[in-house]
């Protein structure tokens, strides 16, 4: 019988995606906040982006980025508007209220970031993001959620004839 892998990897990401998830949220509740709306400001304050791309770069669902910026909009931290070119596309706006809070939400993130890091010695942080950012970009780079899982068929018993 083969030995098993030397660590569990899928448990050990697992573990520190849900960790770190939590104590964003926690973080950015203060803000009222979501992680989503977190990730939809950034990603449309980054550059002029439809719902769409900010789906796509962000790694949400597309209805999920409908309902944050509804939510975004009626706090006043984002607009929509149509496209230029594609009157079936919605292009997501930052206000001034919401740059402001974007970056409070970036500096209360960093500070995540950085207690997430600390059992790191400082001279390893750098190197560990960069090969973090590799694996991620490597033979994972397609998330699950938009790649269709490939299932094994299970053979249905023989029928009896009867």
């Amino acid at each position: 019988m083969a030995s098993p892998p030397p660590v569990d990897l899928a448990f050990l990401v697992n573990q520190v995606s849900y960790a770190l998830a939590a104590r964003m949220g926690e973080a950015l509740a203060d803000l009222d906040l979501t992680v989503s709306q977190y990730c939809v400001l950034w990603k449309a304050h980054e550059r002029e982006r439809t719902q769409i791309e900010i789906a796509e770069e962000g790694g949400l669902d597309k209805s999920t980025v409908v309902n944050e910026v509804d939510k975004l909009e009626r706090a006043g931290f984002a607009t929509r508007r149509v496209h230029p070119t594609d009157r079936r596309a919605r292009v997501v706006g930052v206000t001034d209220a919401g740059v402001e809070v974007l970056g409070r939400a970036h500096r209360a993130v960093a500070a995540v970031h950085d207690e997430a890091l600390s059992d790191l010695p400082p001279d390893r942080r750098a190197a560990f993001l960069t090969d973090l950012t590799a694996v991620a970009g490597g033979v994972l780079a397609t998330p699950s959620h938009v790649t269709a899982l490939r299932r094994r068929r299970t053979p249905r018993p023989a029928s009896t004839g009867r």
